[in-house]
This record gives structure tokens, C-alpha cells and sequence, in this order.
């Protein structure tokens, strides 16, 4: 009978056989999600714009201060999937946006 404490995993970055309940808490860790401030972020969370950004190819600027509702994390820890009025299928840096 094993359990999970038996499990090892391969772990290819390191060369080492760890046990798999540790790597799980590392690609869960290593897949947050941080705002400007350090904030974790995640889905349906609402944010501000840190600063005024130009949008490419929507020809408009976001202010400052603009809340964007109801965000969605994406593959990628540093953009986030959002809605605007003004703009569809918006993508944002982490970096330019907190938490509200």
C-alpha cells in the first residue's frame, strides 16, 4: 500500500527525485498572480490603473484611476484578461494595475 508520502516525482529543473506533494506546492506557488503592489490577484477581482496607458490599435487612452471589473487570469503571471467599454479583448501588464 503506498500513500502519498511514497510518491516522488522527477524533477527535471533540479536533477533530484522529490516528493510530489512538494512539487505541486511549488507550481501552485510559482502560478500567483501579483498586481503594481504586490497584491495577489485573481478571477473576477476588480483593479485600478496605476498610471495613463495608450492602447495600441484602439486609438484611445486609459486614465489613471480606471476601475476595470471583473478581471481573468491568464496563461501568462504577468497579463491579465479584462473588459473595457470602450475596448474589446483587452490584455494588461500586472505591473500597471492595483488591486482594489
Amino acid at each position: 500500500m503506498t500513500t502519498d508520502s511514497d510518491e516522488y516525482v522527477y524533477d527535471e529543473a533540479t536533477g533530484e527525485w522529490r516528493p510530489a506533494g512538494e512539487i505541486t506546492a511549488q507550481a501552485a506557488k510559482s502560478t500567483e498572480v501579483r498586481d503594481a503592489a504586490g497584491n495577489i490577484l485573481a478571477d473576477g477581482d476588480s483593479v485600478s490603473l496605476i498610471k495613463d496607458l495608450k492602447v495600441k490599435g484602439a486609438g484611445t487612452t486609459l486614465k489613471q484611476g480606471t476601475v476595470i471589473k471583473s478581471i481573468r487570469l491568464t496563461d501568462n503571471p504577468d497579463e491579465i484578461d479584462c473588459r473595457h467599454d470602450a475596448i474589446k479583448g483587452l490584455v494588461l501588464r500586472t505591473e500597471f494595475v492595483r488591486k482594489r
